[in-house]
């Protein structure tokens, strides 16, 4: 049975239809004006902190106090020295009697006092001058030419070595390069120099690259960090790994184990120090996990407060204990036997903390407890194994000038520029590991380069 349409029906049904978008409309326009009317929420913040105890005031102000000399840290060898301006009392200063110019034997050594000044800095301008003789019977102009070799570089091996060591060690850029060879050494050059030499000296240490990266794949233990690097604005990585007399750089596309192999050698030998990125979970051998990246995974999981943060403070509190013994044992307190002994209940007491941590309600504390279980034992290799660090700071250490210079230029413009970048950081931190003179091995192997021989060893012995 067919229900009737009442007249007016359809145009009532199109002016409900209407009035209801209009409702809508509008609540939503109240709804907007009431959220900008709402006060603003505060600012979020982590557990407050208790105030550090007042410091005791000195008196006195920060810096040098008055009276204090003026000295270089080290007074350098006599045959160092350029000039010795003597003084020598005419008289005593007790009877006024006159005083031999010349010391006897039973007088005491002289006081001596430094002081080191540069001299005028001015690069050295050697010009060759290519000339031209006319011929006295035919009239031929004959002109001798420049060789080759000397039009091939427009600056010396020494300033070579200069600028880039302001680079790689100073962390000067480009522009900044130009200046001081403009203001300083009286060398007027263009920043297409600057970047020229850059490459050259890229290239006088690529075979000592090879030699760094040769020595970490044969080191016995080797720690390994990674960090972030850009080139022309897309994702790099830069890696390092250290080991007790060498460091090695490369900059590599991934974060994956193929870029680990490139670090470290594709057999993945020796014991690996490192955090517990997953990618150094293919290691094979015996592994150390950084104790310092653990320390600031708990503290992050106590900001969220519960039972998370009860569970972090148990954690912390054994870890403080971990660390006291292995400052004790590395100050020569105590021998590794009795490392091995006393460390072994806190072996026990922060096992029970993650079993606790694994019975918890909060997934992600459970899930992270249980994840440390599986690597448990790598925390403990340094308490066995002699040249084990708990940490991998030794890597981030070296790794903090490479840092520095991404913060500066954030990263480079072409893949010659990462070259440059890993080399130089790699001889850099190298060296100064070996303190040995950063300079003078720069010098040496543009020199080296140059005259097609074989770059100076990186690592002696």
């Amino acid at each position: 049975m067919e229900i009737p349409e009442f007249p007016g029906c359809r145009e009532r049904d199109a002016r409900i239809q209407e009035l209801e978008a209009r409702i809508l409309k509008l609540e939503g326009q109240l709804r907007d004006l009431q959220d900008k009317l709402k006060p603003p929420l505060p600012p979020r913040t982590s557990t407050p902190q208790p105030p550090a105890p007042p410091k005791k005031k000195t008196g006195r102000k920060p810096g040098g106090q008055p009276g204090h000399p003026p000295q270089m840290k080290v007074l350098v060898p006599a045959e160092r020295v350029n000039e010795v301006v003597p003084y020598i009392p005419p008289k005593c200063s007790k009877c006024a009697t006159p005083l031999a110019a010349e010391a006897d034997p039973q007088d005491p050594e002289p006081t001596r006092f430094q002081v080191a000044e540069l001299p005028r800095l001015a690069v050295t301008i050697t010009e060759y001058q290519g000339h031209a003789r006319s011929c006295p019977c035919c009239g031929e102009v004959t002109r001798a030419p420049i060789p080759a070799a000397i039009r091939e570089h427009s600056l010396g091996p020494r300033l070579t070595a200069v600028l880039s060591y302001l680079v790689g060690v100073q962390g000067v850029s480009k522009r900044g390069v130009e200046e001081i060879a403009e203001q300083i050494f009286d060398a007027s050059i263009s920043l297409g120099t600057v970047a020229n030499r850059e490459q050259e000296m890229s290239l006088a240490l690529a075979s000592t690259h090879e030699e760094a990266r040769e020595c970490i794949a044969a080191a016995a233990v080797k720690q390994v960090d990674e960090t972030g690097w850009k080139q022309a604005g897309k994702k790099r990585w830069l890696w390092v790994a250290a080991a007790a007399s060498v460091v090695y750089f490369v900059i590599h596309p991934r974060r994956n184990l193929a870029a680990l192999k490139r670090l470290v050698g594709a057999g993945l030998s020796g014991i690996l120090c490192s955090d517990r990125w997953c990618v150094y979970n293919d290691w094979p051998g015996k592994r150390q996990l950084c104790w310092a990246h653990l320390k600031r995974n708990w503290e992050k999981k106590g900001e969220k407060g519960g039972v998370a943060k009860r569970i972090s403070k148990a954690w912390k509190a054994g870890q403080d204990k971990v660390f006291e013994l292995w400052h004790l044992f590395r100050g020569g307190g105590c021998t590794r036997e009795e490392l091995n002994r006393r460390i072994m209940p806190l072996v026990m007491e922060l096992a029970i903390v993650l079993r606790q941590g694994r019975r918890s309600r909060d997934r992600k504390l459970v899930r992270f407890c249980e994840r440390l279980t599986d690597r448990y034992a790598d925390l403990w290799t340094f308490v066995t194994v002699e040249g084990i660090e708990p940490t991998n700071n030794h890597a981030e250490r070296v790794q903090r000038r490479a840092v520095l210079w991404r913060r500066r230029s954030f990263g480079c413009h072409s893949s010659e520029g990462c070259r440059f970048v890993e080399r130089i950081l790699t001889v850099v931190q190298t060296l100064k590991q070996q303190k040995r003179s950063v300079l003078e091995f720069l010098y040496q192997a543009i020199l080296a380069h140059r005259a097609g021989e074989p770059s100076p060893r990186l690592v002696m012995g």
